[in-house]
């Protein structure tokens, strides 16, 4: 890896278009007043970095279900899924991981299944840390089906300053662990519902990687 790779990533397509839009204000505010330009100069960088898509190195090892998100692990709760998804009247075990602006927003795939249903939902755009936004939020869901035939449901919700839920995947589409299947923009979070019976292995607070962080273990915790 060279240095610079340390410090440029890729960014997401879905990100070009913004980052013009914002170098063409700072050209702008370049004109009226120099300070301000240099201004704008770090809103565009910032706007470039919101929309990076690095690499990641996803764990091999079986049974894992890895975070969806870059972000700090909000709730972990048992809660009723989403009632669009129709995956359980009961509640289920779900761990929450939220996402500032400074994130990545990429989302990524929990476990490796099949799409079996894709469900949108519009709705409010409160703080995505509240509880409540589980709930009242505009907010887009999915499905997978493992091997096992044990499902995974996992939702991406908008936030306050989000206005725009991407999704990159369909109905009967398979997804591997950790692969790229949507993306929110600017703030938001996702929640993961476990299958019943398996206890997250993250604590409130703690840091998570998109793709590369383990939030639990389908057949229990590592000997």
């Amino acid at each position: 890896m060279q240095m610079r790779d340390t410090f440029i990533k890729p960014m997401h397509p879905e990100g070009k278009r913004f980052v013009a839009a914002f170098a063409v204000v700072a050209l702008i505010l370049f004109v009226i007043w120099e300070p301000l330009g240099w201004i704008g100069v770090g809103l565009t960088i910032w706007c470039y970095y919101f929309f990076r898509d690095p690499e990641r190195v996803v764990p091999d090892a079986p049974g894992l279900v890895v975070s969806p998100a870059d972000g700090v692990v909000s709730l972990i709760e048992r809660a009723v899924p989403p009632p669009e998804l129709g995956l359980s009247d009961t509640p289920l075990m779900r761990v929450s991981v939220f996402m500032s602006v400074f994130n990545c927003h990429i989302n990524r795939a929990p476990v490796a299944g099949r799409v079996t249903r894709v469900a949108y939902k519009p709705g409010k755009f409160l703080n995505a840390s509240l509880d409540k936004a589980s709930e009242d939020n505009e907010r887009n869901s999915l499905i997978l089906e493992m091997e096992d035939g044990r499902t995974l449901g996992v939702t991406q919700i908008a936030g306050l300053v989000a206005r725009r839920i991407l999704c990159f995947t369909e109905d009967g589409a398979p997804l591997r662990r950790g692969e790229r299947f949507g993306l929110i923009r600017f703030g938001s979070r996702l929640d993961v519902y476990l299958p019943e019976g398996v206890e997250p292995e993250v604590a409130l607070g703690q840091t998570m990687i998109a793709g590369e962080s383990v939030i639990a273990r389908l057949d229990g915790p590592a000997s």
